[in-house]
């Protein structure tokens, strides 16, 4: 028999990183906090997505900075929210788009598309990437998914532009990480994939999408305060502890 506490401590492996260069903010430094696991199921994903924690592959994380504490985890009120004017706008644009809910898929189509993108955000705005290849990719976004980790999958002129990966935890969904064809930039593909994710959670009865970090001043995160209502967590409660969320006025 697999007891409670079997489900919320299954065995792991735990370690953090050594200082590195903050993407997010200047002169800052970075450390992980990491648990690695082969035994992850819903009650345990849950438990630490609502506590702040993230998810890749079999690594579960969250930042312990030191001397900062800038990374705050936010959450839509999937029940309360009402599209704005641009989101309205989104929804139209994707009228044609083809959506898929899938495990997560490995395959040339998604490495290439992946890859495509990166490039794309490298000279854009100038991230700091490398080329991905199917070993990696498989690690980060296929292992450990079990039976909560899902593929959104988009589609338009019967090919693939854009990927959307997400945990289904036991109240909502935690958006792991979305990436699409810059070609179709026009389709706000990005905006369109956090509609479909807050459709999908009213479809099964979830209250909450999980959006990951927020760091106030930082660039690449303002489109997560333009879902409305969210609610905002300060620090990384432990599992023991229930976790504090609050309104987040912006």
């Amino acid at each position: 028999m697999i007891n409670k506490r079997d489900e919320l401590f299954p065995p792991s492996t735990d370690f953090c990183t050594l200082d590195y260069e903050c993407a997010y903010l200047p002169n800052r430094s970075v450390r992980m906090n990491y648990k690695y696991t082969s035994y992850a199921n819903k009650n345990f994903n849950t438990a630490l997505i609502q506590r702040g924690w993230r998810r890749f592959g079999k690594y579960y994380f969250y930042p312990i900075c030191n001397g900062c504490n800038e990374c705050k985890s936010l959450r839509i009120d999937v029940e309360s929210f009402k599209p704005s004017k641009s989101q309205r706008k989104a929804i139209k644009r994707n009228r044609d788009t083809k959506v898929i809910l899938q495990t997560p898929v490995v395959d040339d189509e998604h490495i290439e598309l992946y890859n495509k993108y990166h490039h794309y955000k490298h000279i854009k705005d100038k991230w700091r990437t490398t080329e991905i290849h199917g070993l990696e990719y498989r690690e980060n976004f296929a292992e450990g998914a079990h039976d909560f980790g899902k593929e959104i999958a988009y589609y338009r002129d019967n090919k693939l532009v854009g990927v959307d990966l997400i945990d289904i935890t036991n109240d909502g969904i935690s958006a792991i990480y979305f990436y699409s064809d810059p070609d179709y930039g026009w389709h706000s593909l990005g905006v369109y994939s956090l509609i479909v994710q807050i459709n999908l959670a009213k479809a099964l009865g979830k209250k909450w999408i999980y959006l990951g970090y927020w760091v106030d001043g930082c660039k690449a995160f303002e489109y997560k305060t333009n879902f409305n209502p969210i609610e905002i967590l300060d620090g990384f409660p432990k599992i023991e502890e229930q976790p504090e969320w609050k309104e987040f006025d912006k």
